[in-house]
């Protein structure tokens, strides 16, 4: 079965703009199939198990189909257990957040009474709960179904082998006569059908088949790990494994923009792709990223879909997908040709169950791992460093310097110390990097400009959509000037060169940040940064000349303050 956008759909203004937040840009086949099905009145047994991107097929009818103005129950949804009724739950409120007046509240046991108590005498149009619960509070007469219009059976099988048939079938003969229903079920086992048979009115089957659709060649990792966390856990994966070539999934187009400037900050060669760039943009994007002209690309689904790219060595879910067939297409996009490659998700939260739902529908060779740590991440660095300069020595692809060494020599100096001098000064050269190769080989990263404190990741401000349309062009050609009026200070020291920079004082900026904003991105020593002139809407920086070029390109398309830089070679008038 194919899939439809949801534009194509017909649901309000709110659910599209709930939708396109949350970066469900496509319908998976199942939510093609039902959801105008349940729009148009009718009731639905649907085969499929969870994974396949279900829980929005019947959320989003289910808040479509409440009238606001109505403070009663109008749609109930049934789990088998407290955990997938509070993941439902929570999708709910998504789905619903642009519906104004619409409530919804997950009620199982194990919580206090009194909560789900206020909850529905506050209105609650929308119930999610276990079997049991819901109809103990029925008995009590604090749930009452009167105004029901939708019920929904989410894993029926699951729900009936967990020995909630008897409750089942109270609940259902006690809602109203017209209503619709909804049956859920991975299996259609002799007891759903009869259930089927009873309380449904001449239903509309869809069956969405389970395939295991594991592409042979690709390792399936995932890590637990949290939603503040996934910044620091990716780049420590990249520098572990010295990947140089993959992609990057992200949910919605907003991360991708975040992702982007982040990881670009930290000096990775990055791009991206989402639903907001141009054609015209895409194309030099993509032809960019086959000739290798960055490490990784960032995308949402639909913008890297019909991606013909080879070779990829990581495909990373920094996102979970919404189903399994979205997961599926994702990793299929390394291992190919016979090749081996890697495949890395990353699960926060709740988002563990989403991941084993689909790991049984889509049966995914999938294990878990832990995040590398520091010292892994160092001594990995150290590691490629070694092998490089060993097989330098092994190959002797190198010139003699046997005249400096011995004047070093005859100076007093031991070999071991002129060794670790060099190296010292070659790790230097390659931005801080232990592990960084020799730069006419592979672009060298700087590290994070900010100290490793654990886990913790600080947000940086939204990007805008036209902020830094392509920050890695083709031709990069000699430094742009612009003019700027005359500092009060009579001239620059010798050896620097004057930057202009479109913050200043309004964006609240101080020479330090400046000063840490270079050091930070570039790796740099501080001591390259000269005098700072602050004016209300720029600021003069003097550079060393000699690191004018990389300062400039490092500093391209970096947010300070908010505020996203356009540095220049200024000239005074």
């Amino acid at each position: 079965m194919e899939k439809r956008r949801f534009a194509e759909l017909g649901l309000s203004p709110e659910i599209l703009k709930a939708v396109d937040k949350l970066g469900f840009e496509e319908a998976s086949p199942i939510q093609t199939a039902v959801i105008p099905l349940l729009l148009a009145g009718r009731d639905v047994v649907g085969q499929s198990a969870t994974g396949s991107g279900k829980t929005a097929a019947f959320a989003i009818p289910a808040i479509e189909r409440v009238n606001p103005a109505v403070k009663r129950v109008q749609a109930l949804i049934l789990c088998p257990t407290r955990e997938l009724a509070v993941q439902v739950a929570e999708e709910v409120a998504k789905l619903a957040a642009f519906k104004r007046g619409v409530l919804e509240v997950p009620i199982y046991g194990g919580q206090s009474y009194d909560r789900q108590y206020r909850a529905l005498q506050a209105g609650a149009q929308i119930v999610i709960g276990t079997p049991g619960r819901v109809m103990d509070l029925m008995e009590r007469g604090a749930l009452r179904l009167d105004a029901l219009q939708l019920v929904v059976l989410d894993e029926a099988d699951r729900m009936l082998d967990m020995g909630f048939r008897d409750d089942i079938n109270h609940i259902l003969s006690l809602v109203p006569e017209q209503r619709q229903i909804l049956c859920f079920s991975a299996t259609m086992p002799r007891e759903i059908k009869d259930l089927i048979t009873r309380f449904t009115k001449d239903p509309e089957w869809v069956k969405i088949e389970a395939q295991a659709q594991n592409a042979p060649q690709v390792e399936q990792i995932y890590f637990e790990v949290d939603r503040r966390s996934k910044l620091e856990a990716l780049t420590r994966l990249i520098d572990v494994n010295d990947f140089r070539y993959g992609i990057i999934f992200c949910s919605t187009k907003i991360m991708v923009d975040e992702l982007d400037e982040h990881l670009h900050a930290r000096g990775y060669a990055v791009d991206r792709l989402h639903g907001d760039i141009s054609q015209a943009q895409r194309n030099r994007v993509m032809d960019k990223f086959r000739r290798r002209g960055f490490e990784f690309l960032i995308a949402t689904d639909v913008a890297a879909r019909g991606l013909d790219v080879d070779d990829l060595e990581v495909v990373f879910n920094y996102d979970l997908p919404n189903d399994a067939e979205d997961y599926t297409h994702r990793i299929g996009r390394t291992g190919r040709a016979g090749k081996s490659g890697q495949a890395f998700t990353f699960v926060s939260g709740r988002e563990l169950y989403k991941l084993q739902g689909m790991v049984r529908y889509a049966k995914l060779n999938i294990r878990r791992e832990r995040i590398p740590s520091l010292d892994e991440v160092e001594e990995a660095r150290t590691n490629v460093f070694f092998e490089k300069i060993r097989s330098t020595l092994d190959a002797r692809e190198f010139k003699p310097h046997d005249r400096m060494i011995d004047r070093l020599l005859d100076q007093g100096y031991a070999s071991t110390d002129i060794c670790s001098a060099l190296i010292h000064l070659l790790q230097g050269s390659a931005g801080g990097s232990a592990g960084a190769p020799p730069a006419k080989e592979k672009p060298a990263r700087a590290a994070a400009p900010e100290p490793d404190t654990g886990w913790s990741s600080a947000p940086i401000p939204r990007k805008s959509k036209a902020a830094r349309a392509d920050s890695f062009s083709d031709d990069d050609g000699p430094p742009k000037k612009t003019k700027y009026e005359r500092p009060a200070r009579t001239g620059r020291e010798a050896g620097m060169i004057t930057l202009f920079l479109n913050v200043g004082r309004k964006q609240l900026v101080t020479p330090a940040d400046i000063v840490g904003k270079i050091a930070g991105v570039t790796r740099l020593p501080a001591g390259i940064v000269g005098a700072i002139d602050l004016h209300q809407r720029h600021a003069l920086v003097d550079v060393a000349e000699a690191h004018v070029s990389v300062v400039l390109n490092k500093l391209a398309g970096i947010r300070i303050k908010g505020q996203v830089l356009e540095p220049k070679v200024a000239v005074a008038e």
